[in-house]
């Protein structure tokens, strides 16, 4: 669904992303985990051009993103992003944000997208807060809304970048309650993330980065239990030791 081959790139002279190679199945839950500066986030946004590329191919779903007349607007509409701060326009009430794309990118006809936007909101919990603006809603409901506005574009993948590290403590669970229920039934997922019970359980896949570079990927069994870089079990080591 997802592939980068020898994906590099720079913000000047600093080599954030290097020979990062990345095959995403259909259906698969990756976790992007590694230290703060590891190129995490800048390897997400590469997938919908959020960032340019200097080197290599990203493929989404048989296609070059980067070939010459692509349409990014229709590349973007098919590739659902979470990000870690919500950009819910907070003028637009909850059920307006979630129409938004459908009505006015997509076309929907609005009476159709209302009914889907209202069985989106419903599946993330927010049902009765449809007319509520996002400046009445907690962290927690606000970033669910977010994930109801890029699925309401029924995007075959769904990216997420740290959507919980902006989130009081007690509003990270009915985040992940959300993702995790997307992940049972089957929608391809990248998520850059710190939750570590969220990788151990719902991933399919961990992809640690450090410095730029992938340098561990296997399933969560064996990169919890048994982390086969240096590195890796260092960063396991202060992520999963006991807070005082």
């Amino acid at each position: 669904m997802i592939k980068l081959e020898n994906v590099n790139k720079w913000f000047g002279e600093h080599h954030v992303l290097r020979d990062i190679d990345l095959e995403v199945a259909r259906g698969e839950v990756v976790v992007v985990c590694g230290p703060s500066g590891s190129g995490k986030s800048t390897l997400i946004r590469t997938i919908n051009r959020l960032e340019p590329i200097q080197q290599g191919t990203i493929t989404v779903d048989g296609q070059d993103i980067y070939r010459k007349g692509l349409n990014i607007n229709r590349l973007r509409a098919g590739i659902g992003f979470v990000f870690q701060q919500f950009n819910l326009f907070p003028h637009m009430t909850v059920l307006d944000n979630v129409l938004f794309a459908p009505v006015n990118i997509q076309k929907r006809p609005r009476k159709q997208a209302i009914e889907q936007a209202r069985q989106l909101l419903e599946r993330v919990g927010l049902a009765h807060k449809t007319d509520a603006y996002p400046g009445n809603l907690s962290g927690g409901q606000q970033q669910r809304v977010a994930i109801a506005r890029a699925l309401a574009l029924q995007p075959p993948i769904m990216l997420f970048d740290e959507p919980t590290s902006a989130l009081d403590p007690e509003m990270v669970g009915e985040v992940l309650q959300v993702m995790k229920s997307l992940a049972r039934d089957g929608m391809t997922m990248v998520c850059v993330t710190h939750e570590m019970g969220f990788a151990r359980e719902v991933s399919d896949r961990v992809v640690f980065m450090d410095a730029g570079s992938i340098i561990e990927s296997d399933t969560p069994a064996n990169f919890f239990s048994a982390p086969k870089h240096p590195r890796a079990r260092r960063f396991l080591a202060d992520v999963l030791a006991p807070r005082h």
